[in-house]
């Protein structure tokens, strides 16, 4: 057995390889995209449950419209973020990854409501 197992965590050390300064080609085109196309997904599924769907709008149905708006807010700001120069620092860039997950689990708690309301209604 060799002195170092490869299946322990240690430390950084000389021979490792150093961590990047920029994130690698690819990955601020593919963040850009999937924040693009979410967004895309979200507004036309605010467009026709909000406007399109018939029934009735109750005051849970003011809440999910509500929590899908601060959704579409926060896939925004996250696209602003993206789009920035210094999202290609890695740690800048794991922030913007961030702000997209938190906007797709609220827009996904968004749906929830809204078909909840639409199974109530």
């Amino acid at each position: 057995m060799s002195e170092r197992d490869p299946n322990v965590m240690s430390r950084p050390s000389s021979e490792d390889p150093p961590l990047p300064d920029v994130v690698p080609w690819g990955y601020r085109p593919g963040i850009i995209t999937a924040i693009t196309v979410f967004l895309a997904f979200s507004l036309a599924f605010l467009r026709y449950w909000g406007f399109e769907a018939p029934g009735r709008w109750r005051w849970y149905s003011v809440v999910s419209a509500c929590v899908m708006a601060a959704s579409v807010l926060l896939q925004l700001g996250a696209l602003f973020r993206s789009l920035r120069l210094r999202d290609v620092q890695p740690a800048v860039y794991r922030v913007t990854v961030r702000w997209f997950v938190v906007a797709v689990a609220v827009m996904i708690i968004g749906v929830l409501l809204a078909a909840f309301d639409a199974a109530l209604g």
